[in-house]
């Protein structure tokens, strides 16, 4: 039996600000423990920063629920859009923008899953299709890409 360590399905994805139009490209990683009520893509402050979501105008702090406890991170609704980035164009998909200053790293939230149409095939050996794909299609996971 072959031990497979840190393996994690990341897709490729870009993000755009609506206000702005500024967009930057980067991987993210599918969290299925991300579970929320709206479309979610949880984003470093530094990364927040660069795509001038950060400092916002206005803002609501929202309570979520980790591994390490309940914890406070800002919220700014439906303020990016996000797409995957695939050998065809895909739709841009309006979500809410989670900024955080622990995470490094980008997260895509159960909701946004779904609707950006991402089927996770493998989770051990981070496989995983795109809704529209054939069964037989099996995309590899991105490498991670660190905001610090």
């Amino acid at each position: 039996m072959r031990l497979v360590t840190g393996v994690a399905v990341r897709v490729k994805i870009r993000i755009r600000n609506r206000a702005t139009g500024d967009t930057i490209e980067t991987s993210a990683l599918v969290n299925s423990g991300f579970e929320a009520t709206t479309r979610k893509l949880l984003i470093p402050h530094k990364l927040a920063t660069e795509l001038k979501l950060w400092p916002p105008r206005e803002v609501e702090t929202k309570k979520f629920g980790t591994a390490g406890g309940e914890i406070g991170m800002p919220v700014i609704p439906e303020s990016i859009e996000v797409k995957l980035v695939l050998e065809r164009d895909m739709p841009w998909i309006i979500c809410d923008a989670v900024i955080s200053f622990l995470e490094r790293e980008v997260l895509i939230s159960d909701k946004l899953g779904g609707a950006l149409g991402i089927v996770i095939e493998d989770l051990a050996e981070g496989i995983w299709r795109h809704r529209e794909d054939g069964y037989e299609t099996k995309r590899q996971t991105y490498p991670p890409q660190y905001w610090e």
